[in-house]
């Protein structure tokens, strides 16, 4: 696992590690290697013996890391792909005392004050910092990114109104929304999310085609053989879907989206190029 234990991560793997536990017998010790966006945990299996007894959960964030820092292993060459497992809805969120109510507001006064607003989130280099840096291209504006080491820094320094906005996972900021002291005014992903239905997306704001998410998914190291990673793609597609996971994730804002074997290959291949693209085309510089 490659964040600190309590995150979303973590739930997910702990949820799914009981069911399998429940139903197939099967233990899973969660190992937490934190450190370097990822890059520490990958590394380690990436290097492990492909027996079946080691896995990482990964997410986009590998793919864009792989770009962007020099990093020991190929997100696409050096694990076998087992599921993509769920998603995690990122929300683009303002202050309730801020005068943006919807996501035209924000970008006319983007283009009023240029420069002087400003965009928050957990990075740099993180998906979230892509999607806002797309979305300043898309909308032709002028904002100032402003990156944190973590979500909550970020919602802190947007309750404090010391930036305009911040894109961070539902998850993170549901309590602020909940309470009123947030105010939600898109939504960046391809649909609207189960939790705020009424909620539009980037898209349906006026930029088409715009899609940006938080996945989280399980491969092996390269050469896992596939009756093993086939055994896996059983344990876990099934233990996503399970009745009693489901409402277990939507409780952490987790929901299930399993694409397993060669179409979660496919998903990796199809990110990595509208990264690299995208990395290009943004002109976002590395370490």
């Amino acid at each position: 696992m490659s964040v600190p234990a309590g995150g979303a991560i973590d739930s997910l793997v702990r949820i799914l590690a009981d069911e399998i536990a429940r139903t197939r017998g099967q233990t899973i010790i969660i190992d937490s290697r934190p450190g370097g966006g990822g890059v520490i945990a990958a590394e380690a299996v990436a290097r492990a013996a492909p027996d079946g007894n080691t896995l990482l959960i990964n997410t986009n964030g590998m793919i864009v890391n792989a770009l962007l820092r020099k990093v020991s292993f190929d997100p696409l060459t050096s694990f076998e792909p087992i599921c993509k497992l769920v998603t995690s809805p990122l929300v683009l969120v303002v202050n309730s005392a801020s005068p943006y109510r919807a996501l035209a507001e924000l970008v006319a006064g983007a283009r009023t004050k240029p420069g002087e607003l400003s965009f928050a989130s957990v990075g740099p280099h993180s998906t979230q910092h892509l999607a806002i840096e797309r979305f300043k291209r898309q909308a032709g504006i002028d904002i100032t990114y402003v990156p944190y080491p973590g979500g909550a820094p970020a919602i802190n320094a947007l309750m404090g109104q010391h930036v305009t906005a911040v894109l961070q996972n539902y998850q993170e900021v549901k309590g602020q929304l909940d309470a009123g002291s947030l105010r939600a005014i898109a939504v960046p992903s391809v649909r609207r999310i189960e939790p705020l239905p009424e909620l539009p997306t980037i898209a349906e704001s006026g930029f088409p085609g715009f899609d940006a998410e938080v996945w989280f998914g399980l491969v092996a190291p390269a050469k896992t053989p596939p009756a093993i990673v086939a055994q896996f793609v059983g344990f876990f597609s099934r233990a996503v879907e399970a009745p009693e996971v489901k409402p277990k994730l939507a409780a952490q804002a987790l929901y299930p989206d399993p694409r397993c074997g060669s179409e979660f290959a496919a998903h990796l291949r199809r990110q990595s190029d509208d990264y690299a693209q995208m990395v290009r085309a943004l002109n976002i510089k590395g370490e």
